[in-house]
Order: C-alpha cells, then structure tokens, then sequence
C-alpha cells in the first residue's frame, strides 16, 4: 500500500543516444526572441513598433523580460545537469509580431532526453525554475519602484491626461496581485507618484516584474507536468491527485465567472422570446445574488477557463507515477511549502483585463 519502502528492483540501464547538439537554433531562436520583444517593449511604451527610430524604447523591457525567462529555464537546466539528467539547452519561443501577443514571446522550454528517476532530482528540478524566476522578478521590481519618475514621464506618453487632470481607468489593467502590492508600499519613496495598473507597462521594470511573478504563479499550478505538479507531487505522493482537482475546479469557477456576467448583461434586456423569458426567471435571480454578494467574481480573468481545458485535455490533472520510496529532506520539504506560498502571494484572480472606454469619453479619446 506505500507504507513500507521496498528495496529497488533491479533494472537494466538504459543508454540513450547522445544527442547531436544544435547550439545554431538556440542561438537564432533568443535572437529572433530578442526582437520580437524589443518590439514588444517599443509598443508598451506607447510608440510605433515598426519605426526603426523608435526601437530604443523597448531596449530596457528586451534586457529585462530576457533575463526573466533566461533565469527561470537555467534554474531548470542546472537543477537536471546536477542531477544527471540529459536536457537541452532553453529554446526561446518568439511572437512573430508584437500585436498577436502583447508581451512578445511565449516564454522558453528545455527538452529532457533522458527520464528523471527519484523524487528528489523531480523535486529540484521543478521548483529551480520558478524559484530562479521569481528571485529575479522581485528585484526587477524592487529596482522599478525604487526608481519611479515624477508623474510628468507618464504625461510625456499621454499628454492628454494632463489636459484632462486625471488618469482615465479605460485601456489594458493587470491584474490585482499581493505580492506586487506589498512591494510598492514598502519599496516606493513616501509621497511618489505610483501607476495604476492600467498605466504601469509604461514602466518597463513595473511591467517584466508583474509579468514574471504572474508567470511563475502559473508555473507553480499543482497540475500535471508544470512545475507545480513536479514540486506537490514530490511534496506529497499521491494526495497530489486530490489538490490538482481541487484547483482545476476552482479555476473552472473562475473562469466561468465573466460568462456569468455576459449572461446577466444578455438576460438583463427585455426579449419576446419565450427561451430568454425562461432564464430570465430561473437563472437570472440567482446570478443576480451572486452578483450582489461577489461582484468581483464575474470580473475573473478569462484565461482561466482557457488554462482549465489546456490543463485537463493537454497536460492532464494528475503527474505521471514516479516509483521511488526516499523521502524528501527537511529542507525540500520548506523550500516546497514556500513555493505553495510563492504561488499565494502571486495569484491573480483578475489577470490582464480590459475596461472599455465610456461613451463620454469617446469624444476627449478618440
């Protein structure tokens, strides 16, 4: 039943082939990576990405994103190479244009020739990545808060806020987060001028720090083959199954949440048809109260029902068994409660959403 180690079953080793190295497609993937983020970080700072002139602008979010994802895929490679397993080099996956995804790139990936054969080397190997990534995240935005400029640098983007006097909440917000919230009030000068998050990807270090923590909080997920359901299930065996269908159920909920709010924005007009009628008595009262206990759940982040059906049809709920008696050590064990609270302290239920502009404001805004 799992309760009494077993000794290990004899077991032929197995020689994989050495595998031809192609150092020429790494290099050329971080290159193409490079500028497609460059782009990125021109467009983020409220310039044409497509002006060559203009391409100094998102020097600072290339170097910084870069350094992000370079720290999070050598945690992952150095953690394999300590413990023998033959892994690739990271491939970096740029964005063709910045416009089919805001941020540039679709992050790294290392490729493992060769299996992974006891919890530990599992262990290591799964949080070496986020904890690397998020190490690197907190400084870039301990840097960025620290070195905030006066509110002038925001009007330098949108002069027409200071012609307004104020900061509309229309346009593209990140999501609320403890860990970046907390951060800003013990780091930023007394009396500084802090962004909103519709506002702060003008910051180049605001932006990538929010990006990182959020990234590695979606690496920690207890599910499947991520990071997270690596690290919960050498944390705690088979109970791994039980807590990966708990969180995809709550992220099912959440996701769930802004179709709720587009039904009760649809089911809100009176309609002649029989069928909406219907709903509008039976489903309607009932969203309404959820609506008047939580209204912050149909503001929930879409992405959440899309990483409910990635996970469950893709990468599945449960980790693959892995047959190995040993015990994690006391210190894995506390490196393996704080990556529970890493992922905590850096969840966002709202993600990246977008407010609309009001039809008052359509005229000052065009």
């Amino acid at each position: 039943m799992g309760y009494t180690p077993l000794p290990r079953i004899p077991t032929v080793e197995v020689r994989y082939p050495p595998v031809r190295s192609r150092l020429w497609l790494h290099l050329l993937l971080f290159v193409l990576t490079f500028f497609s983020v460059l782009l990125a970080g021109v467009q983020w700072m409220g310039r044409d990405p497509l002006e060559l002139s203009n391409l100094h602008y998102g020097l600072t979010y290339a170097v910084l994103i870069l350094c992000f994802l370079a720290a999070h895929e050598f945690g992952h490679y150095f953690a394999a190479r300590f413990h023998g397993v033959d892994v690739s080099l990271p491939y970096f996956l740029p964005v063709p244009l910045p416009f089919f995804f805001p941020f540039g790139t679709l992050g790294a990936v290392i490729r493992a020739w060769s299996p992974i054969r006891s919890r530990r080397a599992l262990f290591d190997i799964g949080i070496a990545g986020p904890l690397a990534g998020f190490v690197v995240s907190v400084i870039i935005l301990v840097l960025g808060f620290q070195t905030l400029p006066p509110k002038e640098y925001l009007y330098t983007i949108h002069p027409e806020y200071a012609l307004l006097g104020q900061i509309p909440p229309r346009g593209l917000h990140f999501g609320d987060m403890l860990l970046y919230h907390w951060i800003a009030s013990l780091v930023a000068p007394p009396g500084r001028f802090i962004p909103p998050m519709n506002e702060m990807y003008h910051y180049p270090f605001l932006c990538v720090g929010w990006f990182g923590l959020f990234v590695t909080m979606l690496n920690l997920l207890p599910l499947g083959q991520l990071d997270g359901g690596h690290i919960t299930y050498a944390l705690f065996g088979r109970f791994h199954a039980v807590l990966a269908r708990l969180v995809w159920w709550v992220l099912l909920l959440l996701g769930l949440g802004p179709v709720f709010g587009w039904l009760v924005q649809l089911l809100g007009v009176d309609s002649p048809n029989l069928l909406v009628q219907l709903l509008q008595q039976t489903i309607l009262p009932l969203l309404r109260g959820i609506e008047s206990i939580a209204p912050w759940y149909f503001r929930a982040w879409e992405g959440w029902l899309l990483w409910a059906l990635f996970t469950r049809f893709l990468i599945r709920l449960e980790h693959p068994p892995l047959f190995d008696p040993e015990p994690l050590t006391w210190g894995r064990r506390v490196l393996g409660w704080l990556a529970l609270g890493i992922f905590v302290v850096c969840f966002s239920y709202n993600g990246i959403y977008e407010i609309s502009s009001p039809v008052a404001a359509s005229s000052v805004f065009p």
